[in-house]
């Protein structure tokens, strides 16, 4: 859907209904009904070809739905849900699986440096694409003994791997930050977040539909170590989202420290019923046990994580206020305040602070 023979195509049509009342209005034939009809055919048609035609230059540009499925609600990525436990392993030991080798291809649009492949989980069950950006550092020989640190990056819903690429443009804002020495050389990682339809999996594992949380925090992280120069230690990867993907990257690192030793939260929130189309919240008690404050307290330990929660009064921060107020060492949350409304300009425009933030926060391996 954000292709180039669609685009092409809406604005065929586009000109083709401004064409049509201009040459053919004064030519109608038939009875008035007839010829009122046909006049009003032709108006409706300029009207749905003019929508159509923003619809998909925006969804070009902000990369809200990926394929006519993620539209319509009908996309699956999901080939398997079994219950993996709390852990989200089913037993396995990720480090012990066999290499996950990828081939990645360049991103249309989005320049060399951001790469696209399609991966199968084997431990989630889902298969989805993913896409890497790698910092300018990644391919000088400076560097060429160098691991570097990772930030895992998740769409809000609607949206695709693209969005964070496309639509906040975080690769075009950082670089030139990592280039002069502000920001660290972090790799860029955006998974496919829509995996049943247009539905918000919340990054939970619910059995039998989905193991969104295993996709993220072990396959894809699986994926990344085995065919790129960075670590596996928690203490070198963090995780950033806005809206649905804050709430999830917040939740990511409280449930597994050992895989996150930070988050970056945009406009995000605690309980999962703010979100619609929330699976989670269609359960009173997934959505209890799976609102951030609960998460939190019920942790066997506090987890040494640390969380950034930014965002306007209501739509962040006050969550973040609500989250800080009830952790406790090693567990740290700061709450930030930010004018702008919930979109992707705003939370573009947080990317440098953020990442400075990441930047002290997230070790280098």
């Amino acid at each position: 859907m954000t292709g180039t023979p669609l685009f092409a195509t809406a604005i065929a049509l586009t000109v083709l209904a401004v064409l049509l009342p201009l040459l053919l209005w004064g030519r109608a034939r038939g009875p008035v009904v007839v010829r009122v009809a046909t006049r009003c055919l032709m108006v409706a048609f300029a009207q749905v070809t003019a929508v159509a035609l923003v619809f998909v230059a925006v969804n070009r540009d902000m990369n809200f739905y990926a394929s006519w499925g993620d539209l319509m609600g009908t996309g699956s990525y999901v080939t398997a849900a079994p219950d993996l436990g709390p852990d989200g392993l089913g037993g396995k030991k990720a480090e012990t699986e066999p290499k996950v080798r990828q081939d990645f291809q360049p991103v249309e649009g989005l320049g060399g440096r951001v790469r696209k492949t399609e991966l199968d989980g084997k431990v989630s069950g889902v298969k989805g694409d993913v896409m890497v950006w790698l910092p300018p550092q990644y391919d000088d020989p400076a560097f060429k003994d160098k691991k570097f640190p990772v930030v895992e990056l998740i769409p809000g819903i609607p949206g695709t791997g693209k969005s964070w690429f496309q639509g906040l443009k975080a690769h075009e804002v950082l670089e030139p930050l990592m280039k002069s020495g502000k920001v660290k050389p972090f790799v860029l990682v955006s998974p496919r977040a829509m995996l049943l339809g247009n539905a918000d999996t919340g990054c939970a594992n619910i059995p039998g539909k989905v193991n969104a949380d295993s996709w993220f925090s072990v396959d894809v992280r699986k994926m990344v170590t085995d065919n790129f120069r960075v670590s596996a230690e928690a203490r070198t990867w963090g995780v950033a989202g806005y809206s649905a993907g804050a709430y999830c990257a917040a939740k990511l690192a409280i449930n597994h420290p050992d895989r996150y030793s930070a988050a970056v939260s945009l406009s995000g929130y605690n309980d999962p019923g703010q979100e619609p189309s929330s699976l989670v919240a269609k359960d009173p008690e997934l959505r209890r046990t799976h609102n951030l404050k609960n998460v939190l307290t019920a942790a066997p330990a506090p987890p040494a994580v640390s969380l950034w929660m930014s965002g306007a009064e209501q739509d962040g921060y006050l969550s973040g206020l609500d989250l800080k107020a009830i952790a406790k060492s090693p567990t740290a949350v700061h709450a930030e305040k930010v004018t702008g409304g919930h979109n992707l300009d705003s939370w573009s425009k947080q990317l440098p602070q953020t990442f400075d933030w990441l930047s002290k926060t997230v070790k280098a391996p």
